[in-house]
């Protein structure tokens, strides 16, 4: 192995293993012969890993024919660096109040699940769940789009995320019965606006019994019609329907509403 490649000497095992042994052997040996790791991972430390991740234009675990990502490879060296829990702590919640870069947000999330204990990953994780920022996800299949509160669900939910398989998370509710944790305090949604269109497009369903497909081509007209805060004003208030004018589907057939 090379002198670059080896866990820093005073590096606590986790989940009684070295903690790179968190990723498994053949990703491991990917990321060690890949360029990213060679020329960009060199001699990083738990503050100048930052600049890097600030970098990042996308999550992910292996892509193309089996490339690991930066991501990954950023993973993998915070593996074997061990920074600080309150660095983590800080790549996670901003390094200031006003400067919260997402892409280094979710490098210290993926870090915390990999490597922290229940009770801190519930209280860290779980704050990040009213983050809807989008996320680049990098995969065999090419690029795809994700929310950062999405990609912390499946931290807290899947088995595996990013092609690296998570340590096992006791359940939430285990941590509730014994005190450990306190219940979740709800948080409310920001819904974006096809999710604001969709739901008025239920409602319009029930109201008027028309179909389904009918009333989804509704609320992309809805989503295109209404803008900025009148989203969130529909999204709390409750919708009262008056028109009595007939719906018409797209083949142009009508269905009168029922007064």
């Amino acid at each position: 192995m090379a002198m670059d490649n080896k866990t820093v000497r005073d590096a606590i095992a986790i989940h009684g293993t070295d903690p790179q042994f968190l990723i498994e052997k053949i990703l491991r040996t990917r990321i060690y012969e890949c360029s990213y790791w060679k020329e960009q991972c060199f001699g990083l430390t738990e503050s100048s890993i930052i600049e890097k991740a600030y970098a990042l234009t996308s999550i992910g675990g292996q892509y193309g024919n089996q490339k690991p990502t930066d991501f990954i490879c950023l993973v993998l060296k915070l593996l074997q660096i061990q920074p600080r829990d309150e660095i983590v702590f800080k790549y996670i919640t901003g390094l200031t109040e006003s400067e919260n870069n997402k892409y280094l947000r979710a490098l210290g999330a993926f870090y915390l699940r990999l490597t922290g204990k229940p009770v801190t990953i519930y209280q860290y994780l779980e704050s990040l769940l009213d983050d809807g920022r989008k996320l680049r996800k990098r995969g065999m299949g090419g690029y795809s789009i994700i929310h950062m509160d999405e990609f912390i669900d499946e931290l807290l939910r899947e088995e595996r995320v990013c092609d690296v398989v998570l340590p096992r998370l006791v359940k939430r509710y285990v941590l509730e019965d014994t005190g450990e944790l306190d219940p979740r305090q709800k948080h409310e949604s920001k819904l974006e606006p096809f999710q604001v269109a969709i739901e008025v497009t239920i409602q319009i369903s029930l109201k008027f019994k028309v179909k389904i497909q009918i009333a989804l081509t509704l609320a992309q007209q809805i989503k295109e019609c209404v803008e900025g805060s009148r989203w969130l004003k529909a999204a709390q208030e409750p919708i009262e329907i008056t028109c009595r004018k007939p719906i018409i589907a797209s083949t142009g057939a009508t269905r009168q509403s029922k007064p």
